[in-house]
């Protein structure tokens, strides 16, 4: 009796236990009930929102007699996602989103990078227990004994398929939902794990723009006919250095701070060029500021939460400030105090052209970190001497800070911080302002440090200085001086005289506009900008030029892309291996004698990874193991990133014999797998 009850309301009861279930995922992704039930009462239209949307998923349910499986199948998969972003959140700002479901398929990666080493078998354990429950459910289950009305229930689960969908257009119409998100870590807080998750899996790219054609394009180029031609005399070097989460904190309304945390770089917004600096994101998406000021194209067209780094450039090449500059003699250089790995650098820069790129894992000050364990900036001004005087003509250099990164602490870390902070609605706050305000004053002392070597270089050089975004201290636009979220502050400092121009700019706007001002007009975005800014139809252009560049039929190019990936070099210097001595017999313990080591610098021993105790950039050591006749050492620079793999490649990879275990003689061997 009770059954036949059930099986009348079932679709009542499913949506109840749809609305549990999500209540059950949010909590795990916020990891709290509190929060949960704060968000499902404050923002009910979106918790019934998602709550439908599991509910869609759950209609499968009424196509099979198998009903208890494939509720139990449905609800568990479900809940797997939540463990999953609720485990990434622990580790990471950024929530799980489409890029990550490409990763599933490398499950032991993920699990060793975001797992403690007993936490990968607890992972399989569990994963096998729920294979087997599934296979248990899907055999001794009930199944629906009454008649399956198919002709009632298809047409019956089509229509909720296309009420939801109705539903869905209807909720961005009314902005209960959006399709933007300018801080992906925001916009699951706000719509929701369901709806963003499947945002990030299927909207994604650029979709073809009305009115898309080859005459179209032939128009937009025909409209920067005006542009003078570019100077024949010699460039000056280009410097973009993107600062971590930098920001002017005084414009914070509520904020009460001892001293000014940013001297240096006010007072060169007051001498040289500047203005606020409009960005794509807030509080995160460091590489889409990024790909917005080294491409010029904006992300306003692209899916909501989208990171080009994971996505295209994952797939292709596109074209960049280091391609354009590259056919004027310019030498690309891209600069990081982090690792290699961290937002895919290492396998998208070569995809923008650069031909070096020096990550924190090729800096003989690594080491060098501030409380968080974030490398300081100041170990920046050094490597972008080193680039500088590494080639004989221009060069252009993508520098990317750290030292900013948050997640800053909620209770004091500094002993006797410099500055003071206070004001702010807790004490918990008022400790991540005071960490951060010393941070960033700290970067500040590396602005005055690199502007006083540069003025004296003896080459022309333009140097711009912004934050990627603001930091995370959830901020409202009520908080701010400006009233807007989405915009830092830049200036562009040079040591040969350009003219003063204050003017507001977005980030995919500033490479155009150094261009411009040293008289470089190549390229298809870059001369788009500097024709057609402020004038009729310029977003609509642009997203149609973007659109053909990456995703259309490449009709400025003549139908197909001139730039191929670069073979691009990790570090800018070799590094050697010279000389092995015995130190001591009690534990061999070897000491080897080279050039340009660094703390990641780590041996091979006959291709497998050896304890390596890094000196000084001449010195590492080695021991524990007795050295034989024609062993092989191989000195890699391996990455800081839970993979732990070597960056170096075979064209910057040294390997030699040991012939003799007290004499040296250097002799290069087969290239070894260092992967």
């Amino acid at each position: 009796m009770l059954i036949k009850v059930c099986n009348k309301i079932s679709v009542v009861l499913q949506a109840l236990w749809c609305a549990l279930l999500y209540f059950i995922m949010e909590a795990m992704c916020r990891h709290s009930v509190l929060e949960a039930w704060n968000y499902m009462t404050t923002k009910p239209l979106v918790f019934l929102y998602n709550t439908a949307f599991v509910f869609t998923t759950m209609l499968i349910v009424y196509l099979s007699r198998r009903r208890v499986f494939w509720r139990v199948f449905v609800s568990t998969f479900w809940l797997l996602l939540a463990v999953i972003n609720g485990i990434l959140l622990l580790n990471r700002v950024t929530p799980f989103t489409g890029p990550d479901v490409k990763n599933l398929t490398d499950g032991l990666a993920i699990a060793k990078k975001y797992l403690p080493p007993y936490g990968v078998t607890l992972c399989y354990v569990v994963l096998a227990v729920i294979g087997i429950i599934m296979l248990l459910v899907l055999i001794f289950a009930p199944k629906y004994r009454g008649k399956m009305k198919y002709r009632y229930n298809i047409p019956a689960v089509l229509i909720c398929i296309a009420l939801f969908l109705a539903g869905t257009n209807l909720a961005m119409r009314q902005r209960i939902l959006s399709n933007y998100f300018g801080n992906i870590a925001f916009a699951y807080e706000d719509y929701g794990y369901p709806y963003c998750l499947a945002t990030t899996i299927f909207n994604t790219g650029i979709s073809q723009p009305s009115g898309y054609s080859a005459k179209q394009i032939q128009e937009i180029q025909n409209s920067e006919r005006n542009l003078p031609a570019t100077r024949e005399e010699s460039h000056p070097n280009i410097i973009f250095v993107q600062l971590e989460s930098f920001f002017d904190p005084e414009l914070v309304n509520y904020l009460t701070i001892s001293e000014d945390p940013i001297p240096v770089f006010r007072s060169l917004m007051k001498d040289y060029s500047s203005g606020y600096f409009k960005v794509p994101s807030v509080g995160a998406g460091t590489a889409n500021t990024e790909f917005e000021t080294i491409t010029g194209m904006s992300l306003h067209y692209f899916g909501p939460g989208e990171y080009p780094y994971k996505s295209i450039l994952q797939e292709s090449t596109c074209e960049s400030a280091p391609y354009i500059l590259k056919d004027l003699g310019y030498t690309c250089y891209a600069i990081h105090n982090n690792e290699a790995n961290f937002y895919s650098r290492k396998s998208v820069f070569p995809k923008l052209g650069f031909d070096y790129f020096i990550s924190e894992e090729y800096m003989a000050h690594e080491d060098d970190v501030n409380p968080l364990g974030w490398a300081r900036d100041r170990i920046l001004t050094d490597e972008i001497l080193k680039c500088l005087n590494a080639s004989e003509g221009p060069d252009y250099i993508y520098t990317i800070s750290v030292q900013g990164h948050g997640d800053y602490p909620d209770e004091p870390v500094l002993e006797d911080p410099e500055i003071t902070v206070s004001g702010s609605p807790t004490y918990a706050q008022d400790c991540k302002w005071e960490y951060y305000v010393n941070q960033i004053h700290e970067m500040d002392e590396f602005v005055k440090d690199l502007t006083d070597a540069l003025a004296d270089y003896p080459e022309d050089v333009v140097l711009v200085m912004y934050g990627d975004h603001l930091p995370t201290m959830d901020l409202t636009v009520e908080d701010v001086e400006n009233r807007y979220l989405f915009q830092t502050e830049y200036v562009m400092w040079d040591n040969f005289g350009l003219p003063k121009k204050d003017e507001n700019l977005a980030s995919y706007q500033m490479a155009a506009e150094v261009m411009d001002r040293v008289g470089i007009h190549e390229g298809n975005v870059f001369k788009y900008h500097q024709a057609r800014r402020s004038t009729r139809n310029y977003q609509v252009d642009l997203e149609a030029l973007q659109y053909d560049l990456l995703y259309g039929k490449m009709y400025s190019y003549g139908g197909k892309s001139p730039y191929k990936k670069a073979k691009m070099k990790m570090g800018i210097y070799d590094v050697t291996l010279d000389s092995a001595t015995l130190g001591s017999q009690t534990d061999y313990s070897y000491y080897l004698k080279g050039t340009n080591f660094t703390p990641s610098s780590e041996v091979k021993l006959n291709n497998e990874w050896y304890d390596t105790i890094y000196v000084n950039p001449t010195t590492l050591m080695i021991s524990g193991t007795e050295l034989q006749d024609f062993d092989i050492l191989t000195v890699c620079q391996r990455s800081n990133s839970s993979t732990r793999k070597a960056l170096s490649k075979s064209y910057d990879r040294t390997c030699y014999a040991l012939f003799n275990q007290n004499s040296w003689k250097p002799e290069p061997v087969t290239e070894q797998d260092s992967e």
